[in-house]
């Protein structure tokens, strides 16, 4: 995992230093084609920082999992960029506020997906061998490994993009364009994927380990903020994870469709999309886990013969290694 976030920031350090080292002379009209609203920034910034503090309250509660920095940074991710686009709405002809705020709410995103595929991993393996082998299209360890590279790719892909559309060269920004539409669709068809193998493996364990499936235990308060005793209701892990997919495919899309119509198209020019398809789809699915904290409900489950998996894989060993 500290790898896996170590390509991250890297990347990301590295945007950053060329955009600060690029010319942020003030422009005749507003970088974003339209100067943002101050209010819908306070109140995203609001929600935002509400769940990346719960979320570190959490990661520290229970023993600094690392498999949760990913939605940690994230959610925190976000809301330095709500921040800046509250300062971009005071200076809306500043290049280098626009890229550097447009990165981090374009790239934040990134780490909700890498925390679906660890999660994922992890749940999977929490199963006797048997369930996993006759469930699982791929392996946990090479479900992180195939998914985190994707993802760092994309990632890659759409920051380049990123930084080249406010290029005063127009040419170069209809590129950056181009490029962060062709990192947005490889993102989408990614996800479409791993959340197929999600829909998936939830549906063969149903069908072919019905006991384990209805044998999940139900939690009198399972939605319960900051809530520590362990859950076997792994079945509300599987569901959370579900909706958060939902979120990450809308807003996928969205991006996809707002690059389609070009850096003045309709979508860009009306952030009144951009926080409805955007900024709250992934608030609200991403932060389910604030209420179904994943590290509650990853302990070792039964096959349907009730036998307990002796010595199961680790998908984190095989993970710290990509």
């Amino acid at each position: 995992m500290p790898n896996l976030i170590g390509r991250y920031l890297l990347l990301f350090c590295a945007l950053l230093s060329i955009v600060l080292a690029a010319d942020s002379t003030d422009n005749q009209q507003p970088i974003g084609g339209y100067i943002p609203k101050k209010f819908p920034a306070f109140v995203a910034l609001a929600v935002y920082g509400q769940s990346a503090f719960i979320c570190w309250i959490q990661y520290f509660r229970f023993g600094r999992p690392s498999y949760m920095l990913t939605l940690t940074l994230g959610m925190t991710g976000m809301s330095v960029g709500f921040a800046l686009r509250i300062l971009l709405a005071g200076s809306p002809y500043n290049e280098t506020i626009y890229i550097v705020e447009d990165l981090f709410i374009l790239l934040s995103p990134c780490a909700f997906l890498a925390t679906d595929y660890v999660i994922f991993s992890r749940l999977a393996s929490t199963f006797d061998v048997n369930v996993v082998s006759s469930t699982l299209l791929i392996r946990p360890g090479w479900l992180v490994r195939i998914f985190v590279w994707s993802d760092v790719i994309t990632f890659f892909v759409q920051a380049t993009g990123g930084s080249m559309e406010t290029s005063h060269n127009v040419n170069a920004g209809k590129l950056g364009t181009k490029v962060s539409m062709v990192g947005l669709g490889l993102q989408l068809v990614s996800f479409l994927f791993f959340t197929l193998l999600l829909i998936v493996w939830g549906w063969r364990i149903k069908s072919r380990f019905p006991n384990l499936w209805h044998a999940a235990h139900q939690d009198r308060t399972p939605f319960k903020i900051l809530k520590k005793d362990p859950s076997s209701n792994w079945r509300l892990l599987f569901w959370t994870m579900c909706f958060t997919c939902v979120g990450i495919l809308i807003r996928s899309g969205f991006r996809i469709a707002e690059f389609a119509g070009g850096y003045n198209g309709y979508l860009a020019e009306h952030e009144g999309y951009f926080y409805l398809f955007d900024s709250l789809a992934l608030w609200v699915t991403m932060s389910l886990y604030c209420f179904v904290w994943p590290p509650r409900f990853l302990e070792p489950h039964t096959d349907g013969s009730g036998i307990k998996m002796a010595g199961r894989m680790d998908p984190s060993r095989e993970f710290l290694n990509v």
